[in-house]
């Protein structure tokens, strides 16, 4: 697969962060070709800059519809030669547009052991139904909400104080180690799609 990378943002780009940190210590063989936020105040694009990669707000208010706002993100991936798409805290529902243009190429991280609180606030969804263990799924994107096919897993025990907050902010420690390791997973090629499920083909106990 093309090892260009395209990140999604809205936010505080700590992920983004976790990514730019993968490809300059040798961890990830990729290149982030554009950083964009739909958001011109996201953070994240200041830590985009100062690594030198380019960083571009393509705000959603500014288009009329969701398909407008998501072709004029392809347009902007396919001009920079993107192969994969990584949401990194990106808080806009993906639809077709973007997903036909990338099939099977388009990632994204979620603070939850998939399928269980998938949508917004996952955190908080496990503190209020109880669990012992949540964690992150890094997750390939389709047409139903944190519901494709998951390409890792990693499990965090829920402690008998945590709170929402505390709970995120373990999770988002194993988040930035999980997301480049599952990038390079994708990028190195070796799995298929089964239905639901990413099979690695060179992994152990494959057919």
């Amino acid at each position: 697969m093309n090892r260009r990378l395209g990140v999604l943002i809205s936010g505080r780009g700590s992920n983004l962060q976790a990514l730019i940190d993968a490809t300059r210590d040798g961890r990830l063989d990729a290149a982030i070709a554009v950083v964009i936020s739909n958001r011109e105040e996201a953070a994240g694009l200041e830590r985009a800059r100062a690594a030198g990669i380019d960083a571009v707000v393509i705000g959603h208010r500014d288009y009329r519809s969701r398909h407008d706002h998501d072709r004029a993100l392809v347009r902007e991936l396919t001009a920079r030669g993107v192969g994969l798409v990584c949401l990194a805290g990106y808080m806009r529902l993906v639809g077709p547009v973007l997903l036909d243009a990338f099939p099977d190429a388009v990632l994204n991280i979620h603070p939850s052991l998939l399928p269980a609180f998938p949508g917004l606030d996952a955190q908080a969804q496990a503190i209020a139904h109880g669990v012992k263990v949540s964690g992150v799924t890094v997750h390939l994107v389709t047409h139903e909400l944190d519901g494709g096919p998951i390409v890792l897993q990693r499990a965090v025990p829920v402690l008998e104080n945590d709170t929402a907050d505390t709970l995120a902010e373990r999770i988002l420690v194993e988040e930035h180690r999980v997301y480049p390791e599952a990038v390079r997973i994708v990028l190195d090629g070796g799995w298929r799609i089964e239905g639901r499920r990413f099979r690695r083909t060179g992994a152990p106990g494959s057919a």
